[in-house]
């Protein structure tokens, strides 16, 4: 090891051609398909013998510890299990019929009762994934069926879908409060009013195209809803929204934390399938099968992140890219935009956990310097993952779709059918920029 560390020598590049060597070395192991979580162990690895020698390699599994010994890390697993049995049960199903009751009068109504189920499964598990597969295949052929605008349906599949990206409780958010050191709590209560507004806009896009043009969604049905059968719609409401309640008011209650409340999720989501007579023990394992393999993804990234920035950090790179990016302006605003545009390139191409623990160390010290909120740039840094979980040629939310859609809805037609929601998140990050309160209110 010593004779490697001799051999790289990398200290000899200063901070500036060892960023750019660091840089250019992740590009190239990214693009021969190795993995995320080992490419940044391998370089994380590479610079701290060859920046400071094998004595550095203990700074690694210290930076390692402090990420995955975090408390509300424990929260992860347990909203990633509350979606693996929504998954699985038929709570969403029952969910979108339910809300026939709420949107089954207007144009477009399916649509709209798309984005409310959205909105509420979001609000149980935070997870995006699932959510996604499960409207494309609950909500996508009926809308299809009735002669929806197909780009309609799979914009509102997709864009819907994506909205635990900001809708408590997001596992975006949490993340972000680990690296940046900032309560998860308050940022899921700054990321309510954003979250809803975005499902707002959604919603009222919909209806625009719906009365607009007669051929974007066919009028509303005729039937009479009777009563025992509205009984029955009622009740596939009423276990999804108490959970719901639970989870989120226990927190913004201040009756449990992120953590306890996560627990409390999956006893409530765990309940309800008994309720329902579809629990089995069977499922159970197959859900925490999936838990397993997600929460390992997510855990082996962030062992890797953690490991890069902490050496990054020793060489002196985030000072050395603090003053890049305050160099940029004096105005707060221009730098804002300007990491907005470098998480939203890097969204493109990186998973949103890898950019969260990548850059959000480097980001949030410019933030607080400025004196800017943490906590706001947190939310802002939840909307611009929205945007990257729809933009091509990477975006995860158009694949998660392709995987349940018929084969003659190719991967260009989908994300053709994002362009107008991906315009709709770009201006709800611009609101969000220019009026904080919608945040920190």
């Amino acid at each position: 090891m010593t004779f490697l560390s001799s051999f790289l020598d990398l200290s000899a590049l200063g901070i500036e051609g060892g960023t750019l060597v660091m840089f250019g070395l992740l590009v190239f192991l990214l693009l021969t398909g190795m993995p995320l979580a080992m490419v940044t162990l391998l370089v994380a690895l590479l610079f701290a013998i060859g920046w400071f020698g094998p004595a550095a390699v203990p700074l690694i599994t210290s930076r390692v510890y402090s990420f995955v010994s975090s408390f509300v890390f424990v929260s992860v697993p347990m909203f990633v299990l509350m979606a693996a049995i929504l998954d699985r049960s038929g709570i969403a199903r029952d969910l979108f019929d339910a809300m026939k009751l709420i949107a089954g009068r207007v144009r477009g109504g399916v649509a709209v009762q798309t984005i409310f189920v959205a909105v509420i499964l979001a609000a149980m598990s935070g997870i995006i994934g699932g959510e996604i597969v499960l409207l494309g295949l609950v909500a996508l052929p009926q809308m299809l069926r009735q002669g929806y605008d197909r780009r309609l349906a799979i914009g509102v599949v997709c864009a819907g879908g994506s909205l635990g990206t900001m809708v408590p409780p997001s596992i975006v958010l949490i993340i972000y409060g680990l690296t940046a050191n900032v309560s998860v709590g308050d940022l899921f209560t700054a990321a309510f009013v954003p979250g809803f507004m975005l499902a707002a806009f959604y919603v009222a896009y919909v209806l625009f195209r719906s009365y607009t043009d007669p051929t974007a969604a066919p009028p509303p049905e005729a039937e009479q809803i009777g009563a025992p059968a509205r009984r029955a719609l009622l009740k596939g409401l009423a276990l999804p929204l108490l959970v719901v309640i639970f989870v989120l008011g226990s927190i913004y209650g201040g009756i449990a934390s992120v953590t306890e409340a996560s627990a409390v999720g999956v006893a409530g989501v765990i309940l309800s399938t008994i309720v329902r007579r579809e629990f089995s023990f069977a499922m159970l394992l197959d859900a925490a099968r999936q838990t397993l393999m997600t929460v390992g993804m997510i855990v082996w990234i962030g062992i890797g992140a953690s490991a890069l920035v902490g050496v990054y950090n020793l060489m002196g790179g985030i000072d050395f890219i603090s003053s890049l990016i305050a160099g940029v302006s004096d105005n707060p605003t221009i730098i804002v935009l300007t990491m907005m545009l470098i998480l939203f390139l890097l969204g493109m191409f990186l998973d949103w956990v890898g950019i969260a623990l990548l850059t959000m160390p480097i980001f949030v010290p410019v933030i607080r310097d400025l004196g800017l909120d943490p906590i706001w740039f947190g939310v802002l840094f939840a909307m611009n993952m929205q945007v990257s979980f729809l933009t091509p040629p990477f975006g995860p939310a158009a694949f998660y779709l392709k995987s349940v859609t018929p084969p003659d809805i190719t991967l260009g037609e989908i994300f053709r059918s994002l362009v107008p929601f991906i315009c709709l998140q770009v201006l709800a990050v611009g609101l969000l920029i220019l009026f904080p309160q919608i945040a920190v209110y």
